[in-house]
C-alpha cells in the first residue's frame, strides 16, 4: 500500500514577494497619475525598481514589500546607503537619457501584504533628496 505525504505549503521567496509588491505598486501608481517609463533599471552598482513620470516630474521609485510588519515597516529599509545608491542610478539614467534638466524626485512605495486582506499600499512622495 502506498502512503502519500501531504505536501507542505511552500513559503514565497523574498524574490517572489518583491515581484508581487512591484506589480501591486505599478497598478497603484498607474491608477494615481503616474506613467510607468521602465521597471528594474539595472546598472552594475544597483537597481531602481520603477522609473515613472508624474506631471513634469521624472520619478525614481523604490518599492519595499513585506508579508508582515514583524521586522518593521518596509520604509525602514530605505537607508542612507540605499538612498546614495538610488541617487547614483538616477544620475546615470538622467545622463544617458539627456535629461539632466528634467525635474526629478525619489518616491518610496511600501506594500504590506496581509494573508486575508487586500495589500496596504503607502507612498511617500519626495521621500529623500538627491545625494551626491
Amino acid at each position: 500500500m502506498f502512503s502519500f505525504k501531504k505536501k507542505k505549503k511552500q513559503k514565497k521567496t523574498t524574490t517572489a514577494i518583491g515581484r508581487q509588491g512591484e506589480d501591486i505598486a505599478v497598478d497603484w501608481l498607474s491608477s494615481h497619475n503616474y506613467t510607468i517609463v521602465t521597471r528594474n533599471y539595472r546598472k552594475r552598482f544597483g537597481e531602481v525598481d520603477i522609473i515613472a513620470r508624474q506631471d513634469e516630474w521624472l520619478v525614481f521609485i523604490e518599492v519595499k514589500t513585506r508579508s508582515s510588519a514583524r521586522f518593521g515597516s518596509p520604509l525602514d529599509a530605505v537607508t542612507i546607503p540605499k538612498q546614495q545608491q538610488l541617487s547614483r542610478i538616477a544620475n546615470d539614467y538622467l545622463s544617458r537619457n539627456d535629461a539632466l534638466d528634467v525635474p526629478c524626485r525619489f518616491d518610496v512605495v511600501s506594500v504590506l501584504l496581509h494573508r486575508d486582506q487586500p495589500p496596504r499600499v503607502e507612498v511617500i512622495v519626495n521621500a529623500f533628496e538627491f545625494i551626491e
